[in-house]
């Protein structure tokens, strides 16, 4: 199995390092291997459930709600169920938050259309 230093883990993600390592002590990283000199080992399965870490912050779910996941990934298949509801809500609060964003979208849009006009207007 092929195994990532902590930075080689960042640069996947475009992240620092110091993110890993307080995902890791909020146990969002759980299992962490090491070397004998004590330094991280990310494996293919670590780098596969960071991936899903970040997927998740970059939606704004809770550093609460993900530690929540990862316990139940942990629990095994028993919390499928739970780990199911918990996407399927959280998916419709990154839908709202979407249509939020591109509703307010539309209002800086008209924003900038009217400042440009009047700027060709003073020009004109």
């Amino acid at each position: 199995m092929k195994y990532y230093s902590i930075s080689e883990a960042a640069g996947q993600f475009g992240i620092p390092e110091s993110t890993l390592r307080y995902y890791e002590k909020k146990g969002l990283l759980p299992l962490m291997e090491r070397d004998e000199a004590g330094r991280r080992l990310f494996s293919e399965d670590q780098i596969s459930l960071l991936g899903t870490v970040i997927c998740l912050k970059n939606t704004h779910m809770p550093i609460s709600g993900i530690k929540q996941y990862i316990d139940w990934i942990l629990e095994g298949d028993s919390t499928i169920e739970r780990r199911l509801e918990m996407m399927k809500n959280h998916k419709q609060a990154v839908e709202d938050e979407i249509l939020l964003m591109t509703e307010s979208l539309k209002g800086i849009d008209v924003k900038i259309t009217r400042y440009m006009n009047r700027i060709q207007e003073s020009k004109g």
